[in-house]
């Protein structure tokens, strides 16, 4: 894997170097993110770059349009495993079927109609793990200190009852159990990705420009 450190150099990781597929059907970005670290805003300003489409927000309306499910829902559970792993597992039935395995599903249909219309960025929802095999993938993983998701969830989404640094590992933890949930692999883990940018150290336009230069 390549790391980019807070200088912006690429440092080789295991002797491993990303290169890019020839047959694998569309060139897609998908950015992974720890909650905080501006991996949407990254993923639109490359996308933007680009001339590309950004799928985020899209996927919600497109699922809720074609499940007939609650927006409010989809929103909720699209991406994060709400209370935990026992949740899940009550949640389930006889035959270990959830309702959040139907949204997965309609979810997966989705992200790879998108991502069979052409060159995209698609923003979390373990699009990595759904599109492998599928289009010609750059998988990213944004990530940043505490301290610089904290400002920027405060100046972003304003004051909460909730203490910010518990508000962020309590996202981060709904959306590690999601993607280990339905991608069978540990989310946030180097090995998973093409490339780690630390956007607290190199900014955000900085972490979109290496993006692009990689597409």
């Amino acid at each position: 894997m390549n790391i980019i450190d807070s200088a912006g150099k690429t440092v080789q990781r295991e002797c491993v170097f990303y290169e890019r597929g020839t047959d694998m059907g569309n060139r897609i970005i998908t950015i992974s993110r720890e909650f905080g670290s501006g991996g949407r805003t990254i993923g639109r300003m490359a996308a933007e770059k680009l001339g590309i489409p950004c799928y985020d927000q899209e996927i919600i309306e497109k699922i809720t349009e074609e499940t007939g499910m609650l927006k409010s829902y989809v929103e909720s559970n699209v991406e994060d495993v709400q209370g935990g792993w026992l949740s899940v597992l009550a949640g389930r039935d006889y035959y270990g079927h959830s309702l959040q395995d139907d949204l997965h599903a309609a979810q997966t249909k989705v992200i790879r109609e998108l991502a069979e219309k052409g060159p995209c960025v698609i923003i979390g929802r373990c699009a990595d793990s759904i599109l492998e095999g599928y289009a010609d993938l750059l998988k990213v993983f944004i990530h940043a200190s505490m301290e610089k998701r904290v400002e920027r969830i405060v100046h972003q989404y304003g004051e909460t009852s909730q203490d910010p640094v518990q508000r962020l590992k309590d996202k981060d933890k709904k959306r590690k159990a999601y993607y280990q949930l339905y991608s069978d692999r540990k989310w946030g883990a180097m090995e998973n990705y093409h490339i780690a940018l630390d956007s607290g150290a190199l900014g955000l336009e900085r972490c979109a420009e290496i993006i692009v230069q990689l597409f």
